[in-house]
């Protein structure tokens, strides 16, 4: 897909990144990515493990890019998928395959075995699914077929389990063989002595329990100390080996030479504190992509179509647009489509997030993931695959998930020199306590060398903002509120001003004929019948309601002679001979009738809320067409509560004066922009932005797509089936303007909680190098509080989870 809209040759890739312990490591694989040649820009995030990389295919390759990510020191997460493969004849068909299979982009290997009849896949799943690796098999003339278990290739969830497990073995190794050397330090600390603290303080017992917990539960530490050394960088996994080892070598040495002073505890308990702090971090993590877990788990998995006649059960990614699928009560819907027969009520929370089931009949569209609930019926799939709304859904919150919020653009720029600056503060310790604080006391001067390394963490500050996205982005989906990137979930809670488009935003967008006048001596049945004909080829939601009215009123639609729009004005036709125009006063004005006379009328009319459209036949006034559109049922109370949250309401419309006030009165809202046509409404816009305001537009997300693109965040009241086209971004899929209010409460909350990760980061990390560099602090003590600063960040954004934003 092209990636970036300067140049159509860059493309983006997505790959999943194993192996990260810090922020300094996405800071190093981001510059190691961003040097590589035909990368045009990268960018790593540690809370959702990936990597984004726009690139030019002419120069480098994504088989290159991911080469480079391992050749730094970390693993790439590759799906695999096991293919059964029909029509080989011989070898050259495998051969044919495997070459065919190894030129689509985003897989990285590919095997063929041609006396299994079977391909081996691993490929990037951000980049190819596993449909398109089989669409590709049966391209080349051959049958593909899933293999039983060949589904089951969530290679990042194994991953994350089997990290844990390792984690989980060394916490147990390192736990059994420190708890008697801290055994040993609390006996000698309070003098309690006698033939069990005798074997405990034995220098060689502690040297044969602390060498397996440095060099087995501890070697990831070395391992990826040396990985960042190589590269000419620095991470967490440096001060850990810089602070344990000095504690076990200096044991070590003294061991050697008899001297009692051991710190063989020191560095023990040190690793397992660490230890256990990855291990509860890696399971809070997991948690904070929970949302998209939950999205991808409401697809179906089969759909049963009709083909012959017959219903048939297929793997859903076998359904092709034009496939007919029958749906029984209970089932989920497999895919988008419309009716084709029957009649329901489905169940689409997951989609707005309102438990209402909603009514569904022949002609009417329905959303694959829904649930339905009573009724048997028919449908034709629209859209298939990575086309549907819940797959638009789940890229929009994966994108969301993998952006930068502006926030934290200071907490990367402080990861990138925050290890170096630590190790050259802890260097700076020990000469201080070596040559000025307490002359010629190595061991005080490595103690506390010590604890300014171990207590330094990089990890809270770069998990600060990260994890609170990705809770905050994923409890939106929840909520019916789709957040297109970071740094419009955190515009959102800065904002000072609103403006709401009237139509379908305000109101329900279904305009209804209220009043027929007819003027000079007219007849109300033939005013209709020539407004209907007027109007029946207009796509305007005016001149439909007069044709939906006419039909209603058994008035038959035919066609006039001749028909033209005139935008912002209305319709000019030709019927039987006759000179026919229905709209605004000015397009009556400006073909030089008359209308003095009617305008008390007109007016009068207005003033109840209602759009009159003027009607001229051979250039005299013939009648008046009084449209309302009806005030959606939470409009009122929503613009009330964004008032009282601080925020300046305006409504904008094409409506006259008259009109306007009268709709706006309706809901509270006391600045209004009337008259305005669709082409101005993004000039509106920027004079409100030029008055310093930070504005919101609200709108449908394609009539006012250029007022949305001006504003500094563009809301779309959405109806879930054009996810993938609304130009907004933030996407309201519940239709109704409380979901904006919702949408500011979790960016604030959202917000704060970054706000509380950062302080508790900074503040952690300022008070507590400080206080371990002067002397007040042990090592193990600070290797504690190290292990839990980064739990404790994950932990608070976890709690985003609990919060409702519609409350």
């Amino acid at each position: 897909m092209p990636a970036d809209t300067r140049e159509q040759k860059f493309f983006t890739a997505t790959l999943k990144i194993g192996g990260m312990s810090c922020a300094a490591c996405a800071a190093r694989i981001e510059k190691g990515l961003a040097k590589l040649p035909g990368v045009d820009k990268a960018a790593v995030n540690l809370a959702t493990e990936k990597a984004t990389v726009v690139y030019d295919p002419a120069k480098i390759s994504v088989k290159e890019i991911a080469a480079k990510v391992e050749d730094l020191g970390y693993q790439i997460i590759k799906d695999r998928a096991d293919v059964k493969i029909a029509g080989m004849s011989c070898a050259a068909c495998a051969s044919r395959i495997e070459k065919g299979l190894q030129g689509l982009p985003g897989v990285y290997k590919a095997a063929v075995n041609f006396a299994a009849e079977k391909a081996a896949v691993e490929y990037n799943p951000a980049e190819v699914t596993f449909g398109q690796i089989k669409e590709l098999i049966r391209k080349l003339g051959y049958e593909a077929h899933d293999i039983a278990d060949a589904g089951d290739v969530d290679r990042e969830r194994k991953a994350r389990e089997e990290e844990v497990g390792k984690q989980r073995f060394r916490l147990m190794l390192s736990a059994a063989l420190s708890f008697p050397l801290l055994g040993a330090m609390v006996l000698h600390f309070f003098g309690i002595m006698g033939p069990v603290g005798d074997v405990l303080m034995n220098p060689y017992l502690q040297l044969a329990l602390a060498t397996p917990v440095q060099f087995v539960a501890g070697w990831q530490f070395y391992r990826g100390a040396y990985t960042a050394l190589r590269n000419g960088s620095a991470n967490m996994d440096v001060l850990v080996a810089l602070g344990t080892s000095a504690a076990y070598f200096f044991s070590l040495v003294n061991v050697a030479t008899g001297s009692p002073d051991l710190y063989f505890e020191t560095s023990a308990i040190l690793i397992t504190l660490i230890i256990l702090g990855k291990l509860l971090e890696a399971n809070a993590k997991g948690r904070t992509s929970e949302a998209i877990k939950a999205l991808m788990g409401l697809q179906a998995k089969t759909a049963r179509i009709v083909r012959d006649g017959q219903e048939t059960d297929i793997p859903i990614e076998e359904v092709a647009v034009g496939d007919v699928i029958v749906v029984r009560p209970g089932e989920k819907i497999p895919v988008d489509g419309v009716i084709a027969e029957g009649t329901s009520t489905v169940d689409e929370s997951m989609l707005t997030g309102e438990s209402i089931p909603v009514d569904k009949k022949t002609g009417d569209e329905v959303v694959g993931a829904t649930i339905n609930k009573f009724g048997t019926f028919k449908f034709e799939a629209t859209k298939v695959g990575k086309d549907t709304a819940l797959a638009q859904i789940i890229k929009i919150v994966e994108d969301a998930q993998g952006s930068k919020a502006p926030i934290q653009r200071f907490a990367d720029v402080v990861s990138g020199y925050f290890v170096p600056a630590v190790v050259g503060v802890a260097a700076l310790t020990f000469l201080a306590w070596y040559f000025v604080f307490d002359a010629g006391n190595f061991t005080r001067a490595l103690v506390n060398f010590t604890a300014v390394l171990v207590i330094a963490c990089p990890c809270a500050l770069g998990l600060a903002t990260p994890t609170s996205i990705m809770v905050g982005t994923g409890k939106g989906a929840e909520s019916g509120i789709l957040i297109k990137g970071a740094e419009h979930l955190e515009n959102a809670h800065r904002l000072t001003t609103i403006v709401l488009d009237k139509t379908g935003t305000i109101t329900k967008g279904e305009p209804e004929v209220t009043d027929i006048v007819a003027l000079g001596g007219q007849n109300e049945d033939e005013l209709l019948q020539i407004a209907v004909r007027a109007e029946k080829n207009s796509e305007h939601p005016l001149g439909q309601a007069v044709v939906k009215y006419g039909q209603s009123q058994a008035v038959a639609p035919a066609d006039p002679d001749s028909f033209a729009a005139i935008p912002g004005r209305g319709v000019a036709a030709t019927i039987d001979g006759r000179t026919v125009l229905v709209g605004t006063r000015k397009l009556l004005r400006e073909n030089g009738i008359a209308i003095d006379g009617v305008i008390g009328q007109v007016e009068g009319l207005e003033q109840q809320g209602k759009t009159v459209m003027l009607m001229a036949v051979d250039g005299r006034p013939a009648g008046l067409i009084a449209v309302a559109d009806t005030v959606k049922e939470h409009s009122a109370a929503a613009v009330a509560e964004l008032q009282q949250m601080g925020i300046e309401v305006w409504m904008i419309t094409g409506d006259n004066e008259r009109t306007a006030q009268a709709i706006a009165g309706q809901v509270g809202i006391k600045s209004v922009m009337a008259e305005v046509l669709p082409e101005y409404k993004a000039e509106k816009v920027e004079s409100l932005k030029r008055e310093g305001k930070i504005v919101a537009m609200v709108g449908d997300g394609i009539n006012d797509a250029p007022a949305l693109a001006t504003a500094d965040v563009g809301f779309a009241i959405g109806t879930g089936t054009d996810v993938a086209i609304e130009a907004a971004d933030i996407t309201l899929m519940r239709g109704d303007l409380r979901g904006i209010v919702a949408a500011i409460k979790l960016s604030r909350a959202t917000m704060r909680n970054i706000k509380q990760n950062l302080f508790w980061a900074l503040v952690y990390n300022a008070l507590g190098i400080p206080i371990a560099a002067s002397g007040f602090l042990s090592p193990v003590l600070a290797g504690a509080a190290m292990a839990f600063s980064s739990v404790s960040v994950v932990s608070n954004a976890l709690r985003l989870k609990g919060f409702d934003p519609y409350r």
